[in-house]
């Protein structure tokens, strides 16, 4: 007597249960999503270290501030009923100040990674008007105008190349490391000056400065009038001001900048620690003209979205054409998808972005539509497949080169794939264990 076979449970071949397995299968590849995003931040702040480390032997992004006269007095108090003094400073800006910034780049690498130093000329000229303590309330016997000198304040000292002279009223006078007092700046230079009795202070000096990243300025001047050039063609003016003027080539870039004392939160002279001028500061960035490492990064956050419409067009080709695609099949579609990125990361350390997106793009592209040819045995299928794949890779390439409306596009996008799905699956009967309403008639892409 035969034993009857049992039936399979129709739920098991339902439509129902491949969406089901498929957005498992999409949950599941967030795991080598979210492993790539890691590999890239791993690889951006391995060029971050890149940069420090050269940095730190080269200089560090450099901030110029001063030059400020500072005057010490004696400050009187009262403790255990006894009177103490002790050595304060009062601190004078300059009337104008005039910085004529040359500065040239110059791209060091460490293996693959590389970034951008530069040496500055600075050629820096002004007056000081003759210093009034008595706006400050500091009595005239308590100032020693004989211990007054002049500071400038430079972030990394490491970066100076040369000790030019500095000339004040016309005297040559010598530059000493370090700063006697951190009111204002904590690392620099002075000069010890004499205060004779005069209207007016004319002083002029040069800096040959190294540095890396960026090239800062404060405007301590009641007029302060900056203007730099440089042969490098990718400046990012940052900071508390924007230039006047600018002019950016490939060649190279000039800009001015004029700022008043109007302009800033603190006044021409203070006492002490009162006010932080290098809130004030501004300058421009030397950066690199392509950042593979934000592109990918940016490129990576879609991986979900390719991989979601990847499986929805194999999803209608199975239920569409009755061709059977196997969880497995899914998945190693899936995993070639994630590959892509790890191959843009790589290349594009290597090569660029844009070429190695072309490559990336189109050795998946290539590898998934031969992967289906086996799948659907059908080359009109595999060629709509191949089209398709390649107007997504199009449109992500599009997106990522669009920053600024990236989310419109992105949305458009979105909106025209949620189109075409609803389209393509207007005759699918959900509640039947078959694709299509009419069993008799198969449709095809």
């Amino acid at each position: 007597m035969e034993v009857p076979v049992p039936k399979r449970s129709s739920f098991w071949q339902s439509i129902t249960f491949k969406l089901i397995i498929i957005g498992l299968l999409i949950l599941i590849m967030l795991i080598p999503g979210a492993m790539i995003r890691n590999l890239i931040s791993e690889r951006e702040q391995t060029q971050l270290d890149v940069t420090s480390e050269i940095g730190s032997k080269w200089g560090y992004g450099q901030t110029v501030n001063g030059p400020v006269l500072s005057i010490p007095y004696y400050h009187y108090i009262k403790q255990d009923d006894k009177e103490c003094r002790e050595i304060r400073f009062a601190h004078f800006l300059p009337g104008e100040l005039e910085v004529d910034a040359d500065v040239t780049p110059e791209i060091r690498y460490r293996g693959i990674y590389k970034t951008v130093v530069y040496n500055s000329v600075l050629k820096v000229s002004g007056s000081f008007d003759f210093p009034d303590t008595d706006k400050l309330k500091i009595e005239r016997g308590s100032v020693m105008p004989d211990d007054a000198f002049v500071q400038v304040g430079i972030t990394d000292m490491r970066g100076m190349q040369q000790a030019l002279p500095f000339e004040w009223n016309q005297q040559v006078l010598e530059v000493e490391p370090g700063i006697p007092t951190g009111d204002i700046s904590g690392s620099g230079f002075h000069v010890k000056i004499s205060l004779e009795e005069s209207d007016r202070y004319d002083f002029h000096f040069e800096l040959n400065l190294n540095g890396s990243d960026h090239l800062y300025f404060v405007p301590v001047g009641k007029s302060t009038n900056i203007r730099m050039n440089s042969s490098w063609g990718h400046p990012r003016f940052d900071g508390a001001f924007l230039p006047d003027k600018r002019d950016i080539t490939d060649n190279g870039f000039k800009a001015v900048w004029h700022v008043l004392h109007l302009n800033r939160n603190y006044p021409q002279s203070w006492k002490g620690s009162a006010y932080h001028t290098e809130e004030s500061a501004f300058g421009c960035y030397l950066i690199l003209p392509v950042d593979q490492y934000q592109k990918t990064m940016r490129t990576s956050k879609y991986a979900i979205m390719f991989i979601t419409l990847t499986f929805m067009i194999f999803f209608f080709v199975e239920i569409l054409n009755r061709r059977r695609i196997h969880p497995v099949q899914y998945l190693l579609v899936g995993l070639s998808i994630s590959i892509f990125y790890v191959l843009l990361l790589s290349l594009g350390e290597q090569i660029g972005f844009n070429l190695s997106y072309l490559i990336s793009s189109a050795s998946i592209v290539g590898l998934i539509t031969a992967y289906t040819e086996s799948i659907f045995r059908h080359l009109k299928l595999t060629m709509i497949l191949g089209i398709c794949l390649v107007l997504l890779y199009v449109f992500l390439f599009i997106l990522i080169q669009l920053q600024d409306y990236a989310l419109l596009l992105g949305s458009i996008g979105l909106f025209v794939a949620m189109g075409l799905i609803m389209y393509t699956s207007r005759n699918v009967d959900w509640y039947s264990t078959t694709s299509l309403k009419n069993q008799d008639k198969q449709i095809g892409f």
